[in-house]
């Protein structure tokens, strides 16, 4: 397919700049994968599509302060740093995204806080916009990772047009968020409350985990319109024995099998045997699913509403069918769902 195919025209009034008041109270639109009907519901409903034994599988990365500003020695010129992973804990390295980029050059220090209280020094370019950098800190890792966090900014996507504020920094992240690394939520994951995940326990639904950090790789422009030429940037993921087991037990027995965010479905299917099982993994995956595509481990997805001719998107449209993922878009824009992060949910079912 296509990437022109991906398109389509969305009002910027539905795109949402602030959470829903309650973590289960947006919307949830379900879509039936074999009958093609879809239903307007409120996300708690979704317990209502789920039974004992069924698993649901979760992305448990954790977002961190990514977004820091600064100052460019000598000149004091105001710099935007945005932190995309550790490349070497022991010696500070990181790979980041600066702007202004044209600015940055190696050799340059780097000054954070009113009091210069971190400092950086670029070492190497890497894109046209990237750049590796080298903090310059005399604390231990956690006295280092406590600093990031209070000098740096909840990494809110541009497309919300407002400054992050102190509920950002609870509700841009999972209630089951363990492992710090990403620098973008797993939205889907977002709906649920730890009171809506204690109701799906008592009817029996089971809780898997994953790991999959969200870089800008997953939401970085596609430029081709082959899609089987674009190439993905590499996210670290890992799934464990236990997970595996739950999984692979439930699709033995028949039952439901939800991956809870595109994400999810990522690392899913970065790790499957040649019977068509889930496997323990711990590496790195750059699987771009796009359609025609045949998935070998759930078959029921949670997802949000995402931008046209993303490669969120193009993943929904190989899990629901092309056809039906557009109608389900077309009928969000008309029903005034809100779209992206923050925006309402999609629950696809067979």
């Amino acid at each position: 397919m296509k990437l022109s195919q991906f398109k389509f025209d969305l009002p910027l009034n539905l795109i949402a700049q602030y959470p829903s008041k309650q973590r289960e109270e947006s919307r949830l639109m379900v879509v039936h994968r074999k009958t093609g009907k879809i239903e307007h519901k409120v996300f708690h409903d979704i317990k209502k599509y789920f039974h004992d034994k069924d698993v649901m599988v979760v992305n448990n990365t954790k977002v961190f302060s990514a977004r820091l500003y600064g100052k460019k020695e000598k000149t004091g010129a105001k710099i935007e740093v945005f932190l995309l992973r550790e490349l070497h804990k022991v010696n500070r390295l990181w790979d980041v995204i600066v702007d202004p980029a044209r600015k940055i050059r190696v050799g340059n220090k780097l000054y954070f806080g009113d009091n210069d209280e971190l400092v950086a020094e670029v070492i190497d370019n890497t894109t046209s916009r990237g750049r590796t950098i080298r903090f310059l800190f005399d604390g231990d890792d956690s006295e280092f990772r406590a600093m990031l966090d209070l000098l740096g900014e909840t990494p809110l996507p541009k497309y919300i047009k407002r400054k992050p504020d102190a509920e950002d920094k609870e509700r841009y992240q999972t209630v089951y968020a363990k492992h710090e690394g990403a620098v973008a939520a797993p939205t889907a994951g977002m709906h649920f409350s730890r009171e809506l995940i204690k109701r799906l326990e008592i009817v029996g639904v089971k809780f898997a985990e994953t790991t999959l950090h969200i870089g800008l790789g997953t939401f970085r422009q596609i430029e081709v319109e082959d899609l089987s030429k674009h190439k993905m940037d590499a996210e670290y993921f890992a799934i464990d024995e236990y997970s595996t087991n739950l999984v692979n037990r439930a699709k033995q027995e028949g039952r439901q099998i939800c991956a809870v965010g595109t994400t999810t479905l990522r690392a899913l299917e970065s790790s499957v045997t040649a019977q068509g099982f889930l496997k323990p993994a711990d590496g790195w995956t750059n699987l771009f699913i796009h359609p025609p595509y045949d998935f070998s481990i759930a078959n029921s997805l949670v997802t949000n509403f995402h931008l046209p001719k993303t490669s969120l998107m193009i993943m929904t449209c190989a899990f629901a069918g092309y056809d039906l993922t557009m109608e389900a878009y077309h009928t969000a824009i008309k029903e005034k769902y809100r779209f992206f992060s923050y925006g309402d949910a999609m629950l696809i079912v067979d």
